[in-house]
């Protein structure tokens, strides 16, 4: 089964990770063939380099650069593909437009964020169009959404992303205590995500406030990685405004994020959508507990007490006591790392998810192999 996978995203977050996930896995196999597609000398390419994993790049300077769909073109041209995997909203609109140029083989969408679909002519053409033959939820609350807007509902099927298992023994890049000159009984909150709108970076500087600032824990330390982007200035400036340049760090895009993690106490997200985000299962391999908001699919790997603390978005205030609840109560972090790795090595692996998508592509084919 040969499979191409579109991406046409810049950077590097969750999405992407999938794609690498989804490219380990399926080497393993002889039933997968896989091809990227992705935006040339961006972020996603060049990780996909340093990784070793081989991909077709194209340019892709406005939204629709028709020299990303010629080179869709072109690839399915040259390869004869059983099917296309699109990642991403403009790969949906590029791969569109190509398939009136050229008969694309049939594909299949992954719907990575809990974002509504916009009831636009445009949007809801793309959306429906009857060369995609399913439609991947990464949770159920983003096939909630995906509902309200899609005409043929038996094609939204809910796979969980996973996390990979063979690279957890990363070094850490450095090691913050040393790198930032903290006092031996710094305790290190964390969070890794991109400066983007979902992810309401203001509010985990809020909860840094509140806690340090009005509630007196100077011995916190908040700790940020995650690409910068034009909301990066703000964030700064309300870091200054509010005092705590010596206690909150934004390093900015690295490429081993996932290894900070052993070090924090925490992980705090603060996002205000989502689909479900991919660090939520490696802190729960490294054994690290969660406070979040709860937000798209987020209750659905973390339930309230149980594995983990979640809030109303926005309360920067219920995020603070609850990670003051779980400093002062060392005990509770113990039982909810250990249901919280027994629920990800039952459903949130790369290999589950890996398995759950190969059975997908094949229902989408019915057998049709070039």
């Amino acid at each position: 089964m040969r499979i191409l996978h579109l991406s046409a995203v810049k950077t590097w977050g969750g999405g992407e990770n999938h794609i690498e996930n989804l490219w380990y896995e399926f080497k393993k196999t002889p039933e997968v063939e896989n091809t990227i597609l992705c935006v040339q000398k961006k972020l996603f390419h060049s990780r996909l380099k340093m990784a070793g994993i081989p991909a077709i790049s194209a340019p892709l300077l406005i939204k629709v650069d028709p020299r990303y769909i010629f080179k869709i073109i072109q690839v399915c041209r040259q390869q004869q593909f059983d099917l296309i995997h699109i990642h991403d909203p403009t790969a949906l609109t590029l791969a569109v437009i190509a398939d009136q140029f050229l008969e694309l083989p049939p594909c299949i969408l992954s719907k990575k964020t809990s974002f509504p679909i916009r009831a636009r002519r445009q949007t809801l053409f793309k959306y429906n169009y009857p060369k995609i033959k399913k439609i991947l939820c990464v949770s159920e609350a983003t096939k909630l959404v995906s509902l309200k807007t899609l005409h043929n509902h038996e094609l939204l099927e809910v796979i969980y992303h996973g996390t990979r298992l063979e690279n957890k023994d990363q070094k850490s890049p450095f090691w913050i205590h040393s790198k930032y000159n903290l006092p031996n009984d710094a305790i290190i909150i964390g969070n890794i995500a991109n400066h983007i709108e979902a992810k309401n970076l203001e509010t985990f500087v809020h909860t840094a406030d509140y806690l340090i600032n009005r509630k007196n824990q100077k011995n916190l330390y908040f700790f940020q990685v995650g690409y910068f982007s034009r909301r990066t200035k703000a964030l700064i400036d309300l870091v200054k405004s509010l005092d705590l340049e010596d206690h909150l760090f934004f390093t900015g895009y690295m490429p081993e994020a996932s290894a900070f993690i052993p070090q924090f106490k925490a992980l705090l997200l603060t996002s205000e959508s989502e689909g479900i985000p991919q660090v939520i299962y490696e802190a729960f391999y490294h054994n690290v507990p969660v406070v979040s908001t709860m937000v798209g699919g987020i209750p659905e790997v973390i339930e309230n007490n149980v594995n983990g603390l979640l809030s109303e978005k926005y309360h920067h205030i219920g995020l603070g006591e609850n990670l003051l609840f779980l400093l002062e109560n060392p005990q509770v972090i113990t039982n909810f790392a250990k249901i919280s790795r027994e629920k990800l090595f039952q459903d949130f692996t790369s290999q589950i998810m890996a398995k759950k998508t190969l059975e997908a592509y094949k229902n989408a084919l019915n057998g049709r192999l070039h």
